[in-house]
């Protein structure tokens, strides 16, 4: 039986242009990389760089780090992981059953334009594997063209961190554009949960998306249930 292998693509931003931290949700990756492992799947985390994953501090406050996150951040082994990640060219031409995009306001900055990453998830998309992204990860999908030169997301149905959330938030003066606009600017049918900061899953053929942080649990969930479900086709 072969095992399944997951790419988890982090980002390597530390701060906003204002110098004010951020870096990675943790729980966009505790929550994924738990229940991969659970199911002993064959985890893979990169970045566009490489080596050193920043963590938002914000992330790892009392209210917002879950117990999984907690676990996973006492964990020196998953420490170092986090200090070792590996770079995109450096996985390009490896072969995955789901590629994932954890958030974090980090990714702003380094997803949307990465050209490496483009073309591991319009490669991944095109051959009918999964792909999923979380939060503002999502922005990691917004300049992916297929082969025939359309937006991967263009008329497709998804979710992502939206513009009244930045505002709960007080990150819309630190933000380098409005995520959930540039969404729709590229086609995209957005799709949010009725009220704000809530858990919101949208799946549409073999493309995930969750809304927020608090989408952590469900989107592992979610994904978890489409690949076995393709896994068993």
């Amino acid at each position: 039986m072969n095992i399944l292998k997951i790419l988890i693509i982090v980002n390597n931003i530390n701060a906003y242009t204002s110098g004010k931290e951020t870096g990675l949700w943790l729980s966009e990756l505790t929550h994924i990389y738990h229940k991969a492992k659970e199911k002993g799947y064959e985890v893979t985390i990169a970045s566009p760089k490489g080596g050193t994953v920043p963590i938002d501090p914000e992330s790892l406050k009392f209210f917002t780090l879950d117990k999984i996150s907690r676990s996973y951040w006492k964990d020196t082994s998953f420490r170092e992981l986090l200090d070792n990640s590996k770079s995109l060219t450096g996985v390009s031409n490896e072969k995955f059953d789901v590629v994932y995009l954890a958030g974090g306001h980090g990714t702003m900055y380094d997803f949307p334009n990465d050209t490496a990453m483009q073309s591991i998830i319009r490669n991944q998309y095109e051959s009918g594997k999964m792909v999923a992204a979380i939060c503002h990860g999502v922005g990691g999908l917004l300049n992916v063209k297929l082969s025939d030169g359309e937006y991967l997301i263009k008329n497709k149905r998804i979710t992502g961190f939206n513009w009244f959330e930045e505002s709960l938030a007080c990150r819309k003066k630190e933000v380098p554009f409005n995520l959930e606009a540039a969404l729709m600017e590229r086609g995209a049918n957005y799709e949010k949960a009725f009220i704000p900061m809530t858990s919101k899953v949208v799946v549409d053929g073999n493309l995930i998306t969750g809304q927020n942080p608090f989408s952590s649990k469900e989107t592992a969930k979610v994904l978890m249930q489409e690949l076995e479900k393709q896994n068993a086709k």
